[in-house]
């Protein structure tokens, strides 16, 4: 068993207690959220990981990390931990807990030239928007029963 326990996703905007099946904050489906605290580690950390899949994917649709050294370094100095996730997350976590990032050329993140004049603010929300969106479908996919099939006479 590890020393220290397995943090939640939990963001503190949870939109499951008003009836969503995927949370609008995490993005953890319905079932997750409500159950994270039996679940063993092993559970925890697939979950952990279909996100930071998830989210990886929409980063790399919308910025480049081009020197996660200084990545790794602003993280430090704005004191958010990113040790162990992607450096796509990373950069996430950055720019979506961080208000005033200056320069995200000396956090070492470019944006991809489709959203080169874009504002932080609306950045931000494209790609929480676009994370959403492709949880969402995961849970359609996989998550939600099929119809059972309908015998023919």
């Amino acid at each position: 068993m590890s020393e220290s326990p397995i943090s939640t996703p939990c963001v503190g905007r949870c939109s499951t207690v008003f009836g969503d099946l995927v949370c609008r904050g995490c993005k953890r489906f319905l079932h997750e959220v409500v159950d994270w605290n039996r679940y063993p580690d092993t559970q925890k950390q697939a979950v952990w990981q279909r996100l930071d899949q998830l989210l990886d994917q929409v980063m790399r649709a919308h910025v480049e990390v081009f020197a996660p050294q200084r990545l790794a370094e602003a993280l430090q100095s704005h004191r958010l931990d990113g040790s162990g996730r992607p450096a796509y997350c990373q950069a996430y976590l950055l720019i979506s807990r961080v208000q005033r990032l200056g320069s995200l050329a000396a956090c070492g993140i470019s944006l991809l030239p489709a959203f080169a004049d874009w504002p932080l603010p609306r950045l931000r929300d494209a790609i929480d928007d676009a994370y959403f969106v492709l949880s969402e479908a995961h849970y359609q996919r996989y998550i939600v029963p099929a119809a059972p099939a309908k015998k023919r006479p």
